[in-house]
């Protein structure tokens, strides 16, 4: 014992040759060990000859550290996969709590320190980026991929060979996404559908349901046929009020402000809209300038003409509405980009004329893609044809906020969905569930096509697989193999988060799948096979064609690193310990595995 102390003090010195020197006299297989050391302690002391602070974990280790990163993520995301997932509860550093069990919430949330884990993490916030969804799909695959790459390495196979089985898999794989997507027309049905399969992955079952109408009738509003859908143009507002199921859409525009004048309408019907940016109150100029008077008198009259000024710009707003409401049944509101003063808000008033002042910017196209009209920017050539229209504007009181709702537009292009909750992580939780609502409908118009979900393109895809090894040369049918299992996660983690056997249930549905030939998936609610096409599950095309592609590439990349640099205070020694050690790292600061020595050591 005492030996193997003394064995082990050298083996984590400094100088890697003090190392070499440890394994050669303790070790009976001296010679044995001599070689593979020799070529170990070069390669260090290169490192070490370019910064004396380096860390370095080499080969076997260096995918040990990888793999166990891998398999860290996709252990945290796992139980938050599917309908059925549970949630997580993050706690800022200042005390905030968010619930939420959506993947790209939470690996933007989560503080990842290891580097191996921040990279698969970027990936699967980029899927998000790209597509709206996949990410706690992403990680599974990713870290599914490389365990089962680990257990043909384990007994030899070269990295190289299970990244070249992997390159072929995806390339049949994408064959077969092509084979089993499903092209047809984007009626409403079929869109209701997809918002549906997303949405009840982020909220319950009864949100939900009643969520996606809203989704997918916003979409529809502003979607052009010969333009790319700008979701921009639908805006997001929360109101703190009632529950989450008297969240609705509105068809035209939710204002966080109202009137600033007592003796404005609260609510005028049938009402033209002017939008403007134009100054209704004394400003100071944009230059530096400065003005002279002699006397009150010439005060008084500068005062007087920078008044007029003002007023001869309210008294042409006057007169437009004069001219289109001659009789005074129809509405008139002014929304401005800039201010309005006290003087102008009390001519307005006096005519029935609503003014809103200080609309923020991003409201001003929307105003007119939901009104009608164009936006001014003078007051000089107003005319009619400016104007928007609206059925209905109204002013609503919540506390001590003020709401302007502008409602039943005639073809709005720009739309609100009125998010409601009780508290800010209802609010939060619903609006991450909406932007994804919004993406997978926005996804499914734009590629025309949509795939089978609740794990049926997987089982077809891996049944694929299995018949197209033989067709792979060599050694690299193994990583076909491997890619085809690790494809099998989705339906097995769907099941078990819904609290049935994986494995049964994927047995389930591969003699399902080999006896009917139809796409079958989890029936999350009995666990039988159910056609998942005919249940209404469905799942982006996009988001399934992005995920090969970015799960193989990263998969391949981490498998092929062989050494890990790192300068500084170590992150690799003391971060992953060996499961059957006491406490100490599995790695040490010459990347050699203590386990393996130890039993080197006992021979």
């Amino acid at each position: 014992m005492q030996h193997e102390n003394t064995c082990w003090s050298l083996l984590e010195s400094d100088s890697p040759f003090e190392s070499v020197r440890a394994l050669v006299a303790w070790t009976p297989y001296r010679r044995d060990f001599l070689l593979v050391l020799r070529w170990l302690c070069c390669a260090m002391a290169a490192v070490k000859a370019l910064n004396p602070k380096a860390e370095v974990a080499r080969a076997q280790a260096a995918l040990a550290v990888n793999i166990s990163a891998a398999r860290g993520l996709q252990d945290v995301l796992r139980s938050n996969l599917g309908p059925k997932g549970t949630m997580k509860m993050l706690v800022s550093g200042a005390g905030d709590i968010k619930l939420t069990k959506d993947g790209n919430v939470l690996l933007h949330e989560m503080q990842i320190q290891h580097p191996t884990a921040s990279l698969i993490a970027k990936v699967a916030t980029a899927q998000d980026d790209i597509t709206g969804d996949g990410t706690t799909s992403n990680v599974l695959i990713i870290g599914e991929l490389l365990k089962q790459a680990d257990l043909y390495i384990s007994e030899g196979l070269h990295p190289r060979i299970i990244a070249e089985g992997f390159e072929a898999a995806k390339e049949k794989s994408l064959a077969v996404l092509e084979e089993v997507k499903v092209t047809r027309e984007m009626d409403r049905e079929t869109l209701i559908n997809v918002a549906r399969t997303s949405l009840r992955t982020k909220v319950h079952a009864e949100l939900a349901d009643l969520l996606t109408e809203a989704v997918v009738d916003a979409v529809l509003a502003i979607a052009k046929p010969t333009e790319p859908i700008d979701l921009y143009m639908v805006e997001i507002m929360e109101m703190k009020h009632k529950t989450d199921c008297d969240t609705q859409l509105i068809r035209g525009l939710v204002l966080d402000h109202g009137a600033r004048h007592p003796d404005m309408k609260k609510r005028v019907e049938d009402a033209y809209i002017l939008t403007c940016n134009v100054s209704l109150e004394y400003e100071k100029t944009e230059v530096n300038s400065g003005f002279f008077y002699k006397s009150a008198n010439e005060r008084e009259k500068l005062v007087a003409a920078e008044r007029k000024f003002i007023e001869d710009r309210v008294q042409k707003i006057i007169a437009l509405k004069n001219k289109v409401c001659p009789n005074g049944d129809k509405g008139f509101v002014v929304i401005n980009q800039k201010g309005i003063d006290p003087f102008s808000l009390d001519a307005l008033a006096k005519e029935g004329i609503v003014g809103l002042r200080r609309a923020k910017r991003r409201n001003m196209e929307r105003l007119t893609l939901a009104c009608g009209g164009i936006a001014m920017n003078s007051v000089d050539d107003l005319t009619p044809e400016c104007l928007g229209h609206a059925g209905v504007v109204y002013e609503h009181t919540l506390g001590e906020e003020k709401y302007t709702f502008i409602e039943k537009c005639g073809n709005p292009r720009s739309v609100t969905l009125l998010v409601k909750g009780p508290n800010k992580h209802t609010l939060t939780q619903i609006k991450d569930a909406v932007r994804d609502g919004l993406r997978a409908v926005k996804n499914a118009i734009e590629d025309g096509s949509v795939v089978s979900g609740a794990g049926a393109f997987e089982v077809a895809v891996a049944d694929a697989l299995v018949k197209h090894k033989p067709n792979v040369k060599g050694r690299a049918q193994l990583g076909v193999q491997a890619f085809a299992d690790a494809l099998l996660v989705i339906p097995k983690v769907l099941a078990q988060n819904s609290g049935y056997d994986p494995q049964e249930t994927l047995l389930k549905l591969q003699t399902e799948y080999k006896e009917s030939g139809q796409l079958v998936g989890v029936d999350l609610s009995t666990g039988e096979p159910m056609v998942a096409g005919e249940a209404g599950v469905w799942d982006n095309y996009s988001v399934k064609k992005q995920l090969l592609h970015s799960c193989t590439v990263i998969a391949s990349n981490i498998l092929l690193v062989d050494e890990i640099m790192r300068a500084g205070m170590s992150s690799l020694k003391g971060t992953l310990k060996h499961p059957q050690s006491d406490g100490q790292p599995a790695v040490n600061i010459h990347g050699i595995h203590r386990s393996a020595c130890q039993k080197s050591l006992s021979c």
